[in-house]
Formats: structure tokens, sequence, C-alpha cells
């Protein structure tokens, strides 16, 4: 165990954990050049293509050094703030972490609080300055920023660029010579913690675990706690880029298990493997992960809900912060009720769904959780408009609040603070990090922020911005449901529930939206916009006409009279019985509406 380290690398979006990651294994000898590409790790297409880290992932290496073999377990994280779920489930396996810090761009709002959750589980931080050798680096500015953040000495900082494999071996020794190896007793009762898991549709599904305590053998019988199940342990290996099965994997180290669980719902990440002969306590798992978006999931094709079920059951082994639960709506049949952590969270959810299992489904409009409070003093949670209440019996609507750090260069304040008193924001803090960058903290309402905020934000600020969020609590506001009428029949899964001081806009806007995207019947659709029994918004998409009167040449208007007369009694017996198509485009138009 003395020869142990366990690490992760954490940094915000873009500052090169992947390409770090590719470096370490690179000069380690762990993949062979055959085998070497760029962002190794990225084996997802959708990372490849978005160019982000979507999943952490766990690799072994072993480093010789001084006549010693060092085996060193690196997790590569994301970057992004809607998979901060996956950098703290990284780090609970870990002793300590890699900080990365780009020369040319700084501190950013991600690396802040990543670094907070890495201290929060005492790891030891390793600050590593990358990308040094960009014409724009500005080195000394960002040690003094790194050495303001964390505290450490100038001189422990590892300057390095993992594109031209400067400083990768200091980084391989600081790992070896800072991070402590990890604790733990190999003849303790076995302790072993799920921090990962992943569906092979060939073998069931795949547990990797990290060992705290005891040892954990080939074909022992094994019991996950939370669950009460009891599996054989019929393959155990650890994780190069293949697996490699071994016999055993002892005390500190991380590594994974197969034993032909069929079932998705029997795993779940955080829970404890132990010996059923020898058991020993649950460890502390991680906490439960708070949905910040809501969205319901439909598929196309009703008949293919079951299977939806299945795939999102599997989905959610590879991502834990993935939670839902089965709806229904009037327009669009069975589906799931959905939480993400963020816009860009729900968007890879739906691609995943679409590109790994097949599925091709639509997504309602998004929304928050409000809390209604009702005039006997009790409280409902309404995660739909449609969960909305009788305004009567409601004595007020609560939404979430959230405390927004958004850190950007100076030039940017004021249309940054423009955006955000447009969003309802209210500045609480403005600090100066250096002279020219400046963080803001604003509290904001949630429901603000989900939709286009972050978009918004690195446009207003050429992509220097970055934002990072938490929630601070429920206050009372005046929501009001917005509901979306076609020919008078509510379409629940284009409602919304808006500030009342937006609903007319928001209305206005909606109703020339699908104005545009629903196709022309036979018959006259009206669009409106309605608060309670109040039309706020129309637009009507005109009928398309079969010119009736192309057979009369000439002769009386009384004729032509008649015909017209017969038309306008079809087309309204017509728009009595026509139902409407809506496409799957004018779901997501709410999304873009401004």
């Amino acid at each position: 165990m003395e020869n142990i380290r366990n690490f992760c690398i954490i940094a915000h979006i873009d500052h090169g954990k992947s390409t770090l990651a590719d470096r370490l294994l690179e000069y380690t000898g762990t993949l062979s050049e055959r085998e070497m590409q760029d962002q190794v790790l990225d084996n997802m297409d959708l990372e490849r293509e978005k160019g982000i880290t979507i999943k952490a992932h766990a690799i072994q290496m072993n480093y010789r050094r001084d006549d010693q073999t060092y085996i060193l377990n690196l997790i590569d994280t994301p970057g992004h703030v809607d998979f901060s779920y996956e950098v703290s489930r990284a780090i609970a396996a870990c002793e300590g972490a890699l900080l990365i810090v780009d020369a040319s761009q700084g501190i950013e709002a991600q690396t802040i609080s990543n670094l907070y959750l890495a201290l929060e589980h005492d790891l030891e931080i390793i600050p590593v300055m990358n990308k040094i050798d960009l014409p724009h680096a500005n080195p000394d500015a960002v040690a003094d920023q790194i050495v303001d953040l964390i505290g450490c000495k100038r001189e422990d900082i590892i300057a390095a660029s993992a594109k031209e494999a400067i400083g990768i071996r200091e980084i391989l020794d600081a790992v070896v010579d800072r991070i402590p190896p990890p604790k733990g007793d190999p003849n303790a009762p076995l302790q072993a913690m799920i921090f990962d898991s992943v569906y092979n549709s060939f073998r069931g599904v795949e547990v990797y675990f990290r060992v705290f305590n005891g040892t954990i053998r080939a074909r022992d019988v094994v019991q996950f706690v939370a669950t009460r199940r009891v599996y054989d342990a019929d393959e155990i290996g650890i994780l190069k880029l293949q697996q490699q099965p071994v016999n055993e994997i002892s005390a500190g180290n991380v590594g994974y298990l197969i034993s032909g669980i069929k079932v998705a719902s029997e795993v779940k990440v955080g829970d404890t493997i132990t010996h059923v002969d020898r058991p020993g306590e649950p460890i502390k798992g991680f906490e439960n992960v708070k949905p910040m978006v809501f969205a319901g999931i439909y598929p196309v094709d009703t008949s293919e809900f079951e299977e939806l079920r299945a795939s999102m059951e599997k989905l959610q082994l590879n991502d834990a912060s993935l939670v839902w639960e089965p709806e229904t709506s009037a327009a669009l049949g069975f589906g799931f009720r959905c939480g993400f952590l963020g816009m860009l969270h729900m968007e890879i959810i739906q691609e995943r769904l679409e590109r790994e299992f097949g599925m091709t489904v639509i997504t309602t409009v998004p929304s928050v959780q409000f809390r209604a409070v009702m005039t006997d003093g009790s409280v409902r949670l309404i995660n739909a408009p449609s969960e909305m209440p009788d305004p009567t019996r409601v004595d007020h609507i609560e939404e979430p609040f959230i405390l927004a750090q958004i850190i950007t260069k100076s030039e940017y304040i004021g249309p940054i603070m423009g955006l955000c008193m447009d969003k309802r924001g209210i500045l609480k803090n403005q600090h100066y990090l250096t002279t020219d960058r400046v963080e803001l903290s604003f509290e904001m309402p949630l429901s603000e922020v989900v939709f286009d905020f972050f978009d918004k934000l690195k446009t207003i600020s050429r992509g220097y911005a970055s934002l990072d969020y938490h929630l601070i609590g429920f206050r009372e506001s005046d929501m009001v449901k917005l509901d979306v009428m076609l020919n008078g029949d509510r379409v629940d899964a284009l409602s919304a529930i808006v500030h009342r001081s937006k609903a007319y806009d928001w209305g206005r806007k909606l109703c020339e939206k699908l104005k545009d995207l629903i196709p022309r019947q036979m018959f006259e659709i009206a669009i409106q916009a309605a608060i309670g029994q109040k039309v706020i918004a129309r637009e009507t998409v005109k009928a398309l006409r079969k010119n009736v009167l192309a057979k009369c040449y000439g002769g009386d208007i009384s004729r032509k009279r008649k015909l017209l007369e017969k038309q306008k009694k079809g087309k309204k017996r017509m728009r009595q019985v026509g139902n409407v198509e809506i496409p799957q485009e004018a779901f997501m138009a709410v999304l873009k509406i401004d």
C-alpha cells in the first residue's frame, strides 16, 4: 500500500485536463503508440464531438522511480458545472488532486468550486499551471492568483505544458512525494465504495469501486449493503485502458467487479460492497444529488414506453445525477419527469438516449421546482405546470433562489450586470481578484438561470465569464401559470410557470413562435396564451382554402355566394372535429424564445 497513489485532475472547462492525462499515460508507458490518440480517456462519441469531458474516467498507471514501482490510480474529471456531481464522486475515491489552472486565463469560477469540493474531503492539492508555452500566457500573475487562492508557496506550483510535454516528470514526482498513500487495513472486514458503474449488454452491470479496508478476491461471495443483494464476484480486475482481470484487490486500490447483474436498479452509486461471512460497516457515501432543472421526456411512439424505462435505468447507472419518475400528459401520453443538473446535462442525456439506446424522444419545456403554500398552511411541491393547484386555495408560491458567482474581465461588468438585473438578480458583492478580473455575486431566481442564461453570459463576455452557482433556499414570488391553448384546448406540454411581470411578454412571443411552427390545416387554428381564464395574447394560423369559385365563369353573384357559404359551414364543422398536430420543433420553440 505504501506505493499506491490515488488522485484526480480537477479544473475549469478547457484548461487542459484530458490532454495532461494523455501525457501522463504516455510518460508512464501505460499505452503503446498504437493505442495513443488525443483525449484518449474521452471514449464517448459525444465527448469527442463537443470537445468536453462528460464522464469521469479512471485508469491505472505504473511509474518507476528509484528502483521502486508506484501504482498511480488517475481519475480524469469533467469541468462543466453541470457535471460537478461526477467530480464529487471522483474526489471521494482519492487522497489527492491535481488542480490545473490555464496560464493564459487564470483562475475561473469552476476552478474555485472544484477546489472547495476537494478541500471538504481533505485532499492534498498539487497546483499545476498548464499551457505556459502559449504566447499570451502570463505565468507570474497566474501564480500570484494560485498563491492567494490556495495559500501555498510559489515553488509548490508546477509549471507545465501538456501539449509540449513540459513538466510531466515533475508532476509525477509530486504525486508520489506529496500525495499520502491510502490508509486502510488489508486484513480488516471488506469495505469498498462504488463510485461508478456502466451497463454492458453482454456481461451485465460492471461496477467500479475503491477498496478502503480488507481484500476482495475473485469468486468471493459479496453483498451490496444498501440493496442487500448477494453476488458471486465472477471477475475482478484493474482499470487499464482495457480491463485487466486479477485475482485479488486489497485496501487502497481501485478496480472493477463483474457478477452478471442484469437489473440496473440493483446497483447504487455510493453503496458499500462487503463480504457476506465477514460484513464490514457501510461507508458514508455521497450526499444525494439535487436536480436543478425538471423536464418531461416522452417516447415519440407511445408503445416504446417500457423500452424507454429500461434505457433510462441503464443510463442512470452511468450517470447517477439523473433523477426520474413516471408521469402522464394529456398531449403526449406516458413518459418520465426527469431532474437534470442543468441545460447542458439535459441536452447530453437526450443525445445519449438517441445514440446509445436508439430511442427517439420528445423533451418538454424545462422548469424548476416551486413550492405552493396553501391557505391551510400545507406545502405542495410543483415540478411541472400541470401540478399547479387551484389559485383560490394557494396563499403564495415560493421559488428557488441561487447565489451565482460570476468571474469575468472588468470591461464586461456593465453588460453582465444588465443581464443579471434583467433576470431579476440582486447584486450582493463585487470583489476584484486582480486589477482586471472581478468576481460578482448575485442572488437570482433559478428559473431565470436554467434557460439560456449561461449562453447569453458567454456571448456578452466573449467567452471570458465563468459561472458557478449553488442553491440558497426558497423565497416568495408572484408566479403564475401560463397556459397555451390551441382552438380552446389547453396543451399541458407547452404551458409554463412564469413571473407575472414577464407573463405578457412571454405569452406574446410564444404565440408568435408557434404561429410559424404549426403547419396550416384545412381549418383556422387559434393560438392563445392565457393566465387562468384571462387570454393575454392571440395569434391565428389561417386555414388553407380550396378555390370553390374556380368553376364559376361569370354568372350571378348569388351562385358564388352560395358556394362560399357552403364552404364556410364545412370549415366551421371541420374546426369542431379537427385536431391540431404539434411538431417536435414547437415544444423546443419555448427554449429559444429570446
